[in-house]
């Protein structure tokens, strides 16, 4: 399998599993070895009383893309830290997309930057950072790499 193969197939793997992502209706737009791209659109119920889309759902969007990002390359890896700056409003309605991007992996860590736009007026409302620690373990189950 080409590094495109496995990235695809963890992906969908994970996606089987993501009852979150599947609650929130998350599309899975692109993913390659070290990268991510989810799209989610805000709904009613992610509006808080100021009449934004709730920061909270905006951290999940980017911390989602994170993760896909992040266990491309058939590790189990989850997330060991996470920051994110908020640039711009986003509202209900509003179609917002994270693009993640794997910065550097060293040992059994990783650092991924994510950057979350509007579509499609590609406005920037949030900038993550995010700190991965990857297990033993893999994702896929292949005769290469048998469970």
């Amino acid at each position: 399998m080409t590094p495109e193969d496995v990235a695809r197939r963890c992906a969908e793997t994970m996606s089987e599993r993501d009852q979150v992502a599947i609650d929130l209706d998350m599309e899975i737009v692109e993913v390659g070895p070290g990268r991510a791209r989810l799209r989610m659109r805000v709904t009613d119920t992610m509006v808080n009383g100021h009449g934004l889309a709730h920061g909270g759902y905006v951290f999940l969007l980017a911390d989602s893309a994170f993760a896909y990002a992040c266990n491309t390359h058939d590790r189990v890896t989850v997330a060991a830290a996470a920051d994110i700056t908020f640039v711009a409003p986003a509202y209900g309605g509003d179609l917002l997309e994270a693009l993640a991007t794997e910065r550097v992996r060293f040992g059994r860590s990783g650092l991924y930057d994510v950057t979350v736009r509007r579509i499609p007026d590609d406005a920037v409302i949030a900038e993550f950072r995010g700190t991965s620690r990857s297990r033993n373990d893999r994702l896929l189950t292949t005769p290469e790499h048998p469970a």
